[in-house]
């Protein structure tokens, strides 16, 4: 199955680009997705990274499905 993946903010200067497609196994958890991410693109391990699914915050237990869209940020703050 096949997820995509965009980054934002640094996470994008960090992997070099801002989306790339992977294919995965159908039963990763976000989480796991996520450690495939950073070890494909180390230099993400630099930040604390966020993630969501389909738009909506993920806390990582979730089971991805094939055309999920997974982004990976930095938290933001603003004032």
């Amino acid at each position: 199955m096949n997820v995509k993946v965009l980054f934002f903010g640094a996470t994008a200067d960090s992997a070099g680009k801002r989306e790339v497609c992977f294919a995965i196994r159908d039963d990763l958890q976000a989480r796991q997705a996520l450690s495939f991410i950073v070890e494909k693109y180390p230099e993400l391990s630099r930040h604390k990274l966020l993630f969501s699914i389909n738009q909506e915050y993920a806390r990582g237990d979730e089971i991805l499905s094939d055309g999920d869209e997974v982004a990976i940020f930095t938290a933001v703050s603003g004032g």
